[in-house]
């Protein structure tokens, strides 16, 4: 379950792609493992956005972990 900090980032940063900057949003999820969310946006489906338990957020860069 999400905390509720993590829901409030949640709302903050769909408002801002879908609003802000007029992003579809392709996947919406909560891994239990990682306890952080997952969310997919862009036209190219080229966001990756990860929201940690505390509410902070990054964009995902799997590349820099190589």
């Amino acid at each position: 379950m999400p905390t509720a900090q993590q829901a409030l980032a949640c709302v903050r940063v769909c408002q801002m792609l879908s609003n802000g900057y007029h992003q579809p949003i392709h996947v919406f999820r909560y891994n239990q493992n990682t306890k952080t969310v997952f969310i997919l946006a862009g036209v190219t489906e080229s966001l990756e956005i990860l929201i940690f338990s505390d509410g902070q957020w990054g964009f995902n860069d799997d590349e820099a972990q190589l």
